[in-house]
């Protein structure tokens, strides 16, 4: 690990992606696999670890937007309840995928997003 992708700088790399994820909901892994990419991880650690800052991200932002009385907890229930049998069918998808082809299909995904989201009205 060089000297710029240092234990530190991932943790202030990490206060950058909970402000992120707590201002938009997008949960940070969009940032946090490309960041770990570049540290070296494999797709399939750079995911798997990624997932856990989520979930420790996601606690706590659910915990401030609790207090601000901003979480249907019905509608994320459900959605959760999709997503843990989705996550289990992707975590094995992903173990197929080699990192190289990983960054690409990665990147496609993100590029069409921003060209989604920068377009739409």
């Amino acid at each position: 690990m060089s000297y710029f992708f240092s234990l530190a700088n991932i943790a202030v790399f990490g206060v950058l992606v909970g402000i992120g994820a707590a201002f938009s909901g997008l949960g940070g892994g969009f940032l946090m696999v490309p960041f770990l990419l570049l540290t070296g991880y494999t797709a399939q650690k750079a995911v798997g670890t990624s997932f856990l800052a989520i979930l420790l991200i996601s606690a706590s932002a659910l915990f401030a937007h609790s207090k601000l009385a901003n979480v249907d907890y019905r509608a994320g229930v459900l959605l959760a309840a999709g997503g843990i049998i989705g996550a289990q069918i992707g975590a094995r998808l992903v173990e197929n995928v080699p990192t190289d082809t990983f960054r690409k299909i990665f990147a496609v995904i993100l590029a069409g997003l921003a060209i989604y989201m920068f377009f739409k009205k």
